[in-house]
């Protein structure tokens, strides 16, 4: 499939991946429907702050991903959906879990169910490493079936997305919906929220104010992280290629270190006089966080190129001033 001679709706496209997702869909000449969420519609500025040829080449739909017949409205006439719209801050699922389930599940539905009335060519659904709890067997291989303990604070975000894949595969097998699932690991970047709770985004804004870095647990807990770029191309990849496979694809970053390590870093990036805090270790929270990729490289050349150190000091030029900023307001 030719993405550049398609129309593309990019649900979630105000958020961070959706954002930077956009952006390469345009370079590429793709006919784009940004399908952004009304409420807080462009709240952070990355419409205004876009360069001006991406502006003036997206349609903006603004909706509410729960809206069924929103949903149907902005998906007209396109021929691939990108649907990256949910909430994804793990700590607000602790005490919003309605939200979580509307959005995520009911809003995934939604989707599937208006591809399959449109006859929509093509649509890849954003799921994530969370559904793999703490996992079987390391690195996570797509054919773990995933240990989540519902009973966990962290379970209504985990259990919500396996929810979504699994109604995906149902509307691929009971009513041939090309729908493909993309499972995405720790991903960073420029553009992320100064509050949404991911660890990078944490330590970052916390070493530029000084505060202590918070860690919880021991440290020793292991994540991999994808500079977003890489990811944005993996996607774009899975979407593209006529493939025999619904997934699920896991894309990420194969790079493991320890939360610790990570901390480490940031501190000797910033120059900052920030020290470590430990809290206690989060229920749920896996031990160890790895993606095997090598689903994605054999079927379409996945092969995340950014390192660490670098995406770090480009993230980091993001969120130096938008940090400033907020705090003189």
């Amino acid at each position: 499939m030719d993405l550049s001679s398609k129309r593309i709706l990019v649900t979630g496209a105000d958020g961070f991946i959706g954002s930077h997702l956009v952006e390469h869909l345009v370079g590429l000449g793709a006919d784009v429907r940004a399908f952004v969420y009304y409420n807080s519609f462009n709240s952070w500025g990355w419409l205004d702050n876009s360069p001006e040829h991406v502006k003036k080449s997206i349609d903006v739909f603004a909706g509410d991903i729960r809206d069924p017949n929103g949903v149907r409205t902005a998906m007209q006439d396109c021929d691939v959906v990108m649907h990256l719209a949910a909430l994804i801050a793990i700590p607000f699922s602790y005490h919003s879990p309605d939200s979580y389930v509307d959005t995520n599940v009911k809003g995934t539905l939604n989707v599937v169910q208006a591809a399959r009335d449109l006859g929509t060519e093509r649509v890849v659904h954003t799921s994530t490493s969370e559904v793999y709890g703490e996992p079987s067997q390391h690195p996570q291989h797509e054919t773990d079936l995933g240990r989540v303990d519902a009973g966990n604070a962290r379970a209504c975000y985990a259990e919500g997305k396996r929810a979504a894949e699994t109604l995906c595969f149902d509307f691929a097998r009971e009513h041939g919906v090309d729908v493909r699932v993309a499972r995405l690991f720790n991903t960073y970047g420029p553009r992320m929220a100064l509050d949404d709770g991911r660890v990078v985004s944490n330590f970052l804004v916390q070493a530029l104010r000084g505060e202590p870095l918070t860690i919880h647990g021991d440290g020793q807990q292991t994540r991999s992280f994808c500079y977003v770029t890489d990811l944005v191309e993996g996607m774009l990849a899975f979407a593209q290629r006529d493939l025999r496979t619904h997934g699920p694809i896991n894309l990420g970053n194969p790079e493991e270190l320890s939360v610790l390590d990570l901390a480490t870093r940031v501190l000797r990036l910033v120059g900052s006089p920030s020290t470590l805090t430990h809290h206690a270790a989060t229920a749920g929270d896996p031990r160890m966080r790895r993606p095997d990729i090598d689903r994605a490289r054999e079927l379409f050349g996945f092969a995340p190129a950014t390192s660490l150190d670098l995406g770090l000091r480009l993230t980091l030029e993001d969120l130096r001033p938008r940090t400033t900023q907020r705090d003189a307001a």
